[in-house]
């Protein structure tokens, strides 16, 4: 097949929808599909129009840039930029991936439609909070109505785009997709009593960094004085300065890290010595870094009403919590139990995950020859 993915947000941006994009392009080129990407995403800082690359995965990116402050990934008239390739193109398959705030990708998703390629929307957020907007939205464009197949993340995910859409619309979910051998680490030796904490994510509002920060503070005045708690906030983001502030206010500096972003190899490094993860977001429709961390046997601290209680059962690869009173007890709990912590690490270091990419490929295949089918379908109507 040749297929183009377009997204508003790649490489070299890093975040979770971009490295699924990358991740499930470089797969499937590896089994023998040709793949694109369009995005909005600039090349490198500074770098401005339009502009075509092959990576070192064998896949083409075309980029179609405005190089705007900040490198923000905007350009109203990327329409038509998009138009000129899908005509040039010969695509079997649009794949467009959608996040909370992605102009590009619901622009471009109706181009694909009517230029007569087969074409799946993927959603990779929660749009919980926003659906009378989406609502609103729909009943003006009639996206809903469109040629097209929609799909998310995670079940937690489709369940307001079900409530958008309507009964009558089909959403299909398409988890996020991980190799688990990739992230299989030799755990070092450790005493039982000093305890790391760790997390990954974007530094932004969204994530929750600041409750992260509270939940440590307010955990280790209920953890006895014995067990030495340490933790280490892998990521970057506009709320790194507050939350800067907020370990300096507090007395945190000794024991509280914000280590940057670090390389996916960098992290496993800090996974090896690492003895809870916790994701501390409600808004959080799959949940990449916490699939991460449990394939490489780190038991899971999240939120129970987030995309993560999809891969992650309460007692078992981890703990859920319904609110932050249940966040904070949960991580006083894994300090304080050893023994618990060690039961949940061996579970997720010999049982893989379900939602591995040799899965999810085929699932993926599978709405390709939906999207086939419907736009077929819709074209005989017509």
């Amino acid at each position: 097949m040749k297929i183009v993915h377009l997204s508003d947000c790649y490489l070299p941006r890093l975040g979770g929808i971009e490295m699924q994009v990358r991740d499930l392009a470089r797969r499937q080129h590896a089994a023998g599909h040709e793949v694109h990407v369009i995005t909005t995403t600039p090349s490198a800082p500074r770098s401005r129009g339009p502009g075509q690359d092959d990576g070192a995965d064998g896949i083409t990116v075309h980029r179609l840039a405005l190089g705007l402050p900040y490198e923000l990934p905007i350009n109203p008239r990327a329409t038509a930029g998009v138009r000129a390739i899908l005509a040039d193109g010969g695509f079997d398959v649009a794949h467009v991936h959608a996040g909370v705030v992605s102009p590009f990708a619901f622009s471009v998703a109706p181009l694909a439609a009517r230029a007569g390629v087969p074409t799946v929307v993927t959603l990779h957020c929660l749009w919980g909070y926003l659906t009378p907007a989406f609502r609103l939205l729909d009943g003006r464009a009639h996206w809903s109505s469109w040629p097209i197949v929609f799909s998310a993340v995670s079940d937690v995910a489709a369940v307001p785009l079900r409530r958008i859409a309507g009964q009558d619309v089909e959403i299909d979910v398409l988890p996020n997709g991980i190799a688990p051998e990739e992230w299989t680490v030799d755990p070092l030796p450790r005493d039982s009593d000093d305890v790391l904490v760790v997390s990954v994510m974007r530094l932004a509002p969204r994530k929750r960094p600041m409750q992260l920060l509270r939940t440590l503070r307010e955990a280790r005045e209920l953890i006895p004085a014995g067990v030495r708690i340490r933790a280490q906030l892998i990521g970057e983001g506009p709320e790194r300065r507050s939350l800067e502030r907020y370990i300096r206010r507090t007395g945190m500096s000794d024991w509280v890290e914000l280590t940057g972003r670090l390389t996916r190899e960098e992290i496993k490094t800090v996974y090896r010595r690492a003895d809870i993860f916790v994701a501390p977001a409600n808004l959080e429709s799959f949940g990449i870094a916490a699939l991460e961390a449990r394939s490489a046997g780190l038991p899971v601290l999240a939120k129970a009403n987030s995309g993560i209680r999809e891969f992650v059962a309460n007692e078992r690869e981890g703990l859920l919590a319904a609110t932050d009173g249940e966040l904070v007890s949960g991580l006083v709990r894994l300090c304080r139990t050893p023994g618990l912590r060690q039961s949940i690490a061996e579970h997720n270091r010999t049982v893989p995950p379900s939602v591995t990419w040799d899965d999810v490929l085929i699932r993926t295949d599978e709405i390709y020859a939906r999207a086939v089918k419907v736009l077929g379908d819709r074209t005989l109507e017509a």
